[in-house]
């Protein structure tokens, strides 16, 4: 492994290509209270907790193409409200896994699936 990772980058980092950047960008601040400016001459550099996720535009060799995620957030009722008054569609309302996390499943306007949780080991304030 390589320790060569720019301070607060983890290894991998997510980089979703969709046709529509500024629109994502959009979504990820309502939906989800990303921080980060939307740049049209470079990647968009997105925080969402302690993750970075890269949005960036489709062409030559990048085509847009749909990514899966799954997010921690604190209260998985609360940001799956947020995720569909941002533009989203549900999948999958809140509910219990079996695996003890309370997840709901939603499409984002540019065509992404977030798997919306909140940690099993976590205190539920629904």
């Amino acid at each position: 492994m390589s320790n060569n990772v720019p301070e607060g980058w983890h290894t991998i980092t997510p980089r979703l290509v969709v046709r529509d950047p500024a629109k994502q960008v959009r979504f990820l601040t309502d939906a989800f209270d990303a921080t980060g400016e939307y740049r049209s001459d470079v990647p968009t550099v997105m925080k969402i907790g302690d993750s970075i996720v890269m949005i960036s535009t489709g062409g030559g060799l990048r085509e847009p193409k749909p990514a899966f995620l799954y997010l921690y957030v604190d209260d998985t009722d609360v940001s799956y409200r947020r995720a569909l008054q941002a533009g989203a569609v549900s999948i999958e309302e809140p509910a219990e896994t079996p695996y003890g996390d309370r997840r709901a499943m939603v499409t984002d306007p540019c065509g992404n699936d977030w798997q919306i949780a909140t940690y099993a080991g976590a205190k539920s304030r629904h």
